[in-house]
């Protein structure tokens, strides 16, 4: 049985080398042990058989092909198990390279990034879901999408009717299309937020508490990045008390030892 293990130490060099299907049963069962697919506590006779390691190593070599590196497999293996399960077949996430590398116009080092950063990316079907994802991030004006960041590789892997749902609420407050769509550009992380839990109790206290304008919201689309509890709503109320109002972005932008000595 296969455990995966995030406590391994990655080997010494990190330059990628293909495991020989000659070499030892044992020695291939060192090497993924090493990497963090095999679990190095695991007793004997739990190990895998010939054929399943050498099922496994098929993976592992044909994700070195694509260019990943061998301290990327224990997070892999942690949050994607089933890519070495004995009937995995590789030819089943080609597609996605190919769309990194050909759609998205990824480097290979972009495409690992994002890979490993969201590694269930390699399970989502590139017709029905990364492409029209990609298709309409694009329309929206969001760039850089091949950045290897973990904002990005979970937002190419959101499906589109997620996105949208973005952008009715941006709609549902005020914001016309274009607007809609040019404030999501600029602050994509707005894709990761929860309407009901995040976004609609930041704009509810930025209007009613705040009395602030739906114009300043749109000067500075970053507030909704900030926590409500931690840094909204207490520096409000300690510029509030003190009669005093500044532009949204000094308020939130600033940290605390500059804010709280301009404001004592």
């Amino acid at each position: 049985m296969l455990l995966p293990s995030l406590q391994l130490l990655t080997p010494k060099t990190p330059t990628p080398h293909y495991i020989k299907f000659r070499t030892s049963h044992r020695e291939n069962i060192r090497y993924l042990k090493a990497v963090g697919i095999i679990d190095p506590t695991v007793k004997p006779r739990n190990l895998p058989s010939p054929q399943t390691v050498d099922q496994v190593l098929a993976t592992v070599n044909f994700l070195k092909s694509k260019g990943i590196h061998d301290q990327d497999f224990s997070r892999l293996a942690f949050l994607c198990p089933q890519l070495f399960s004995t009937n995995f077949d590789a030819s089943e996430i080609e597609p996605v390279f190919d769309f990194l590398i050909a759609d998205l116009h990824a480097s290979v080092e972009e495409s690992r990034g994002l890979i490993v950063h969201c590694p269930q990316i390699l399970f989502s079907d590139v017709e029905y879901c990364l492409r029209p994802t990609l298709e309409y991030l694009r329309k929206l004006g969001v760039e850089k999408l091949n950045e290897p960041s973990k904002q990005k590789a979970f937002l190419l892997n959101t499906r589109v009717e997620k996105l949208r749902a973005k952008l009715r609420f941006l709609r549902s407050i005020g914001l016309n299309y274009e607007e809609a769509a040019s404030f999501c550009a600029r602050m994509p992380a707005i894709f990761g937020y929860n309407i009901d839990d995040n976004l609609m109790p930041k704009f509810e206290f930025l209007v009613n508490e705040m009395e602030r304008s739906l114009e300043e919201l749109k000067e500075f689309p970053q507030y909704f990045a900030f926590s409500l509890h931690k840094r909204i709503e207490p520096r409000h109320w300690h510029l509030k008390q003190r009669n005093v109002r500044i532009k949204l972005n000094r308020m939130l932008l600033w940290s605390d030892e500059r804010f709280y000595t301009k404001w004592k």
